[in-house]
């Protein structure tokens, strides 16, 4: 994905107020052995390829000056209730070493694997995204999980994910097998089957059998002899 930056010439919290008054966003680029560099954009730009996923987990081509720059987009800030970007940072990158990066999760067949369709499971997804390495050319925009085979009470580690050429998960070069999706019941489903117990002949409650008759005793007449 490309987009378009300028060299920043004022800085500091005044000279900020002023650029982002005007429609542009300061930024800064630093990274690959090379000096940070303050840079700016273009708000309306940068806020609508913010909304785009692959623009957070892809590697950029910032163009300065007519020159191309490869790097990733490391942080944004927002403002706390405007839809306005306040400040953003990119990482230049050599396509030559591999980088650590956060790539998201999508999720795949959930509605026909047997703990949803047969069982009625819901299931819970414990990861959204995930740490991978590899060359710049290899990033991919997402990694998908194929949930077709999970049943009840079944959990997929990243082990059980086939992962793209090229790309390998920090966590498991840890040796850290971390679970990124479950099949559980609901709670009300749990309970039901928890407390659902066979009735036995004795706790039937008997239909036909007559109440037994209540005699009334007849009040003492008033002023009757003791």
């Amino acid at each position: 994905m490309e987009i378009t930056i300028t060299q920043r010439q004022a800085q500091g919290t005044g000279a900020s107020r002023r650029l982002r008054n005007s429609g542009r966003v300061p930024g800064i680029l630093y990274g690959a052995g090379q000096e940070a560099q303050a840079i700016e954009l273009d708000h309306n730009e940068l806020y609508h390829k913010l909304r785009q996923e692959s623009f957070h987990s892809s590697i950029l081509r910032l163009i300065l000056d007519g020159k191309e720059t490869h790097a990733l987009l490391r942080d944004v800030q927002m403002h706390p209730f405007r839809l306005q970007v306040l400040h953003v940072d990119f990482q230049r990158v050599d396509l030559n070493s591999k980088i650590h990066m956060k790539v998201p999760l999508h999720f795949i067949n959930a509605d026909i694997c047997p703990g949803v369709k047969l069982s009625g499971a819901i299931v819970s997804h414990i990861l959204n995204e995930v740490d991978v390495l590899c060359l710049p050319r290899d990033l991919p925009e997402f990694v998908e999980v194929d949930l077709k085979d999970m049943n009840v009470g079944h959990s997929i580690h990243l082990s059980d994910i086939k992962a793209p050429p090229g790309i390998e998960f920090a966590a498991l070069t840890k040796g850290e097998n971390l679970a990124v999706a479950a099949a559980v019941l609901p709670r009300a489903a749990r309970v039901e089957d928890e407390t659902a117990t066979p009735l036995s002949a004795a706790d039937v409650p008997a239909t036909n059998q007559k109440a037994p008759a209540v005699a009334a005793a007849a009040p003492e007449a008033k002023g009757g002899k003791k």
